[in-house]
């Protein structure tokens, strides 16, 4: 799946597989000094789920990467997360575990948390609020993923 957003086109294959932010051809432009790449993995956590009692929870491992070339901080977090009915909670906070990692170029941070659904199947996309070197805030969109029970999507 992809999708364009100004002069760049985001790309998300599967669950697990990497998202990045692509440019188009520059002819001429230049880069842009602020670029962060973020993959995740979700997985199932049976041993913290309980089918018979609607609990199924889900654990996420997320790499930022700092592709651009200044440093960045990661600010806070906007998460939408949609269950297999259809509803939506989002959450919202500052940080990402306790922390604002501040990456240099070239840097990664990695992180594992995890999200709690009523159904085997539900959704998380959002975004993460960022602060340039010089003081400037920047958006980094994260794509949708799929939170799936195993052998619950055909």
């Amino acid at each position: 799946m992809a999708r364009y957003r100004g002069s760049e086109i985001c790309v998300f294959q599967t669950p697990g597989a990497d998202l990045r932010l692509a440019r188009p051809a520059t002819q001429g432009r230049t880069v842009k000094p602020y670029d962060l790449s973020v993959s995740v993995s979700p997985r199932f956590v049976p041993e913290q789920s309980d089918p018979g009692e609607q609990q199924f929870v889900f654990a996420y491992t997320v790499r930022i990467t700092n592709t651009g070339e200044h440093p960045a901080q990661v600010i806070s977090r906007h998460w939408i997360i949609t269950d297999g009915n259809q509803r939506v909670q989002e959450v919202r906070g500052l940080g990402i575990v306790g922390q604002q990692p501040l990456l240099a170029p070239g840097e990664t941070f990695e992180y594992t948390s995890g999200c709690p659904l009523p159904t085997p199947v539900g959704t998380m996309r959002g975004t993460y609020h960022c602060v340039g070197e010089n003081g400037i805030p920047f958006e980094v969109p994260i794509s949708e993923f799929v939170l799936a029970m195993p052998r619950t999507l055909h």
